[in-house]
């Protein structure tokens, strides 16, 4: 088994007879009986994070409605959701090309290939089926944090923070027509499946969430590195097994574009034409001065990026403070480096770190021994505001969320 939480103080600790049972054995009957059980355990985290995006939904939908635009193309056919849906109805381009911002090898496969495969036996646009699987994986995000969550510091905080998640301030994204929730869901089931010893289940899922986001590098390296771990204490062949087929689905569409276009660094080429090199940090750290102590007007939503990278550092030395389970430190450690480390756009970044959702377990935590007056009011301050950025993001930010 992976090291789990210790008894570290008050914090990230809850007794194995308070932690859910382990999935394995028993039958088909059984396994039934077993989801049942964790879809009931789960259930307030559902129904919290359904009522946090809910009330994300309509306050974007009075903002929309009061700028006479609609809520359906906002949502399914704006920014990064033309790319995939491109993909999905005329596949990847064969040529690298030399135009900037333009080729669209960038983008990884699984969700364009899930909306071509979901259109072709569902009704309706293949956009509104982007839709419809965003919000599903968001569901299945919110249970696999919850499930995290539980699992290393007990119900309480597990619903916290699927909370949490669902309040940050880009959680309009979450159902909109872009990969964060399926990649998301499936990094919290690869981690929740290594934080049971699972390694084959988090390998294989660490290959999907490898071929959703350039950041599945992160869940790659996590799997790998505590499945090598616990086969070196242990000699468990499905550790490793797992460790050696994590990085496969990462790997496997890097090496294709360098197949496709040519030439061994493709991808790597691809990313220089959306002048998005990898800089070691320099060009943050630019951008973090710029825009909160030399520019006297800043934008906002820049300002809130800065604010929300600043934050995730503070945040990851109190998990490592509280001592998280390696896994979640391995990735939420190499995500904020990929992150941080790109020298490419700056705006998107609070975006790109959504994932990261282990970075809220110190917080989670806190307002799950708080009183419950001072729960509600930080979860629904929270929910507020996300409520209200959401909107400001699709409707006044001219960018990318």
């Amino acid at each position: 088994m992976p090291p789990t939480a210790t008894h570290h103080r008050h914090r990230l600790t809850v007794p194995a007879s308070r932690r859910p049972p382990a999935p394995g054995g028993g039958g088909v009957p059984g396994r039934h009986a077993r989801l049942l059980t964790a879809l009931g355990r789960a259930t307030p985290a559902l129904c919290g994070y359904l009522t946090v995006r809910l009330l994300g939904l309509l306050v974007l939908a009075r903002w929309v409605h009061i700028q006479g635009h609609g809520l359906w193309p906002t949502l399914a056919a704006s920014w990064d959701s033309h790319w995939y849906l491109g993909i999905a109805d005329h596949g990847y381009q064969r040529e690298l090309g030399t135009e900037l911002d333009s080729n669209n090898l960038a983008f990884f496969p699984l969700y364009p290939l899930l909306i071509k495969a979901a259109a072709a036996v569902t009704p309706g646009s293949r956009a509104s089926v982007a839709l419809v699987l965003a919000a599903l994986a968001s569901l299945a995000a919110a249970w696999g944090i919850f499930a995290v969550g539980d699992r290393v510091a007990g119900r309480r905080t597990g619903t916290v923070l699927a909370l949490l998640w669902g309040a940050s301030p880009v959680g309009i994204v979450q159902w909109m027509g872009y990969t964060e929730s399926l990649f998301t869901a499936l990094t919290a089931w690869s981690l929740f499946a290594a934080l049971q010893g699972r390694w084959l289940w988090a390998g294989w899922l660490a290959v999907l969430a490898g071929l959703t986001r350039p950041t599945g590098i992160a869940v790659a390296a996590a799997v790998s590195v505590c499945a090598l771990l616990a086969y070196v204490r242990a000699r468990e062949r499905r550790a490793l097994a797992g460790a050696l087929i994590a990085p496969l689905g990462w790997c496997g569409f890097v090496a294709w574009v360098g197949q496709r276009v040519g030439r061994w660094d493709g991808y790597f080429a691809v990313q220089r034409l959306w002048r998005n090199p990898w800089d070691g940090g320099r060009r943050t750290l630019w951008e973090l001065r710029q825009n909160l102590a030399y520019d006297a007007s800043p934008m906002l939503w820049l300002v809130l990026v800065s604010l929300v990278l600043i934050v995730s550092v503070g945040l990851y030395a109190l998990c490592l403070m509280d001592r998280q389970p390696l896994v979640l430190v391995v990735f939420t450690g190499v995500l904020l480096l990929v992150v941080l480390g790109s020298g490419g756009v700056y705006f998107p970044r609070a975006r790109f770190l959504m994932p990261a959702f282990p970075l809220l377990l110190p917080i989670a935590a806190a307002v799950a021994r708080a009183r419950r007056p001072v729960a509600v009011m930080v979860l629904g301050g929270a929910a507020l505001m996300s409520a209200w950025l959401g909107a400001y993001q699709l409707l006044v930010w001219t960018g990318p969320p």
